[in-house]
């Protein structure tokens, strides 16, 4: 087994608080799809958006700074040119891991995230990579 394969299962196994950066309201979008899928799946989901209230019955938060409790992973549904100030905020909360969606890629965070002691993921989706792993 791969060292990336090995972070996603370590991940989906046992990071069951997620911080979703950028997850919408829009039925249509892709954050609240994968995001609706993790919560059926049993994951808490924390809505990251400072243009939403409430995502999925639960609180949205503008900042992941902003959220009271503890956060197992960051997932980013921005674009690349965004994620390196999220993986500072995702390492100042305690924040155990990182994962970039599919076409999210900053190979600098990653690697900032990494030396903070933090799995990194890019460029893959949580969804599809969950149910792989649910057939197996």
């Amino acid at each position: 087994m791969s060292d990336i394969e090995r972070d996603i299962t370590e991940i989906l196994a046992t990071c069951r608080t997620i911080a979703v950066v950028g997850l919408s309201s829009k039925r249509y979008r892709p954050s609240y799809g994968v995001s609706d899928y993790l919560q059926r799946a049993g994951y808490r989901i924390i809505p990251i958006n400072p243009a939403e209230t409430e995502v999925l019955g639960e609180k949205s938060y503008a900042r992941l700074e902003d959220i009271p409790g503890k956060v197992d992973l960051v997932d980013i549904f921005r674009r690349s040119e965004f994620v390196g100030p999220l993986v500072d905020s995702a390492i100042r909360i305690g924040a155990r891991a990182v994962w970039m969606q599919e076409g999210v890629e900053d190979p600098q965070a990653a690697e900032c995230a990494r030396r903070a002691g933090l799995r990194v993921v890019m460029d893959r989706c949580i969804l599809k990579e969950h149910r792989r792993r649910q057939r197996q």
